[in-house]
């Protein structure tokens, strides 16, 4: 069963892609919206290796309550390519975030994210929380409880590993070897992938396959301070991050599955120190890709969070 039949059948032909918006000069991001144009935005944000068709499993479930609106982050899929490492660093990413919200012509959007997509969006509700209604964070940590656990956790050191191999050169040309063999292992190494079926599969491989797309996407690794230490290299532990300078003053729902090899759950230790208005729900059988193994819990979740914003407007 691909992404297009799973979950509720509802929707799911309101989902069309196929559309560009110009965030920057010369950058332009690909997207897939469903839902009123004129209800409130509601972004879903994606990680690393995915790209908006990932988030199939949710979409079709709030077209009916808000604008849907899934992007192609820079660098992947059918947006912008631009490569230099500089394009790809923290606050320009974030930048897109902000050009694209404000082009929706909506004051405030509901935001979801995941993975590299939920660090933007942590840095979006910090950076710009007047842009923010809500936060719905799936399995990516809050930057300062990351840079502590990069510089002092061992087991999470050891589960970021692999971060310093893909800020590698050439890791870009051993990820696309044997017809992306590592990166379908991205899936079965932190998580059952029974959700990786051979259509959803084909899909990921064209994404992957867009010209200069994985050269992009690895960048976000190495444009980024957070990673492990190794060797004479510090990584995260020469950064000092100020709880003051990265407190997230919207309401933020955390949803973690507790089975993320990449991402351990110390990394919620001491969050509602830097997001006071927070819920957490830990899914103790979900992976780091939660999103396609629990999507009815997911929604329900995100649903009642929220509740009444449809009606209100942001």
């Amino acid at each position: 069963m691909s992404h297009a039949q799973q979950g509720t059948p509802a929707g799911v032909d309101q989902i069309t892609d196929g559309h560009f918006i110009e965030v920057s000069p010369g950058i332009r991001l690909h997207y897939a919206r469903g839902g009123n144009p004129d209800g409130t935005p509601m972004l879903f944000v994606h990680g690393f290796p995915e790209f908006w068709f990932g988030w199939m499993p949710l979409l079709p479930r709030f077209v009916d309550r808000f604008h849907v609106v899934a992007p192609d982050l820079r660098g992947f899929n059918l947006s912008s390519k631009p490569a230099e490492l500089s394009a790809y660093k923290p606050a320009v990413l974030i930048g897109d975030l902000v050009a694209l919200i404000e082009a929706l012509g909506k004051r405030k959007a509901v935001v979801v994210a995941h993975d590299w997509g939920g660090a933007l969006a942590w840095g979006l509700a910090i950076a710009r929380p007047d842009l923010v209604e809500r936060l719905v964070i799936l399995n990516a940590p809050h930057p300062v409880p990351f840079a502590r656990a990069l510089a002092h956790d061992t087991e999470q050191q050891r589960a970021s590993e692999y971060m310093n191999w893909l800020r590698s050169p050439g890791s870009e040309a051993a990820l696309m070897a044997n017809d992306f063999e590592q990166l379908d292992g991205f899936f079965q190494r932190f998580g059952e992938a029974r959700w990786f079926d051979a259509p959803t599969r084909a899909a990921y491989h064209r994404a992957w396959g867009q010209p200069g797309a994985l050269a992009c996407e690895v960048n976000y690794y190495r444009a980024s301070p957070m990673y492990p230490p190794s060797g004479s290299d510090p990584g995260a532990a020469r950064l000092t991050l100020r709880d003051e300078d990265f407190t997230v003053r919207v309401p933020t729902l955390v949803i973690w599955g507790e089975n993320d090899a990449a991402l351990r759950p110390v990394l919620l230790d001491g969050l509602e120190r830097v997001v006071p208005d927070l819920r957490v729900e830990r899914l103790p059988d979900a992976s780091h890709w939660l999103i396609h193994e629990q999507p009815d819990a997911i929604a329900a979740s995100i649903g009642r969070f929220v509740k009444g914003i449809e009606r209100d407007g942001a």
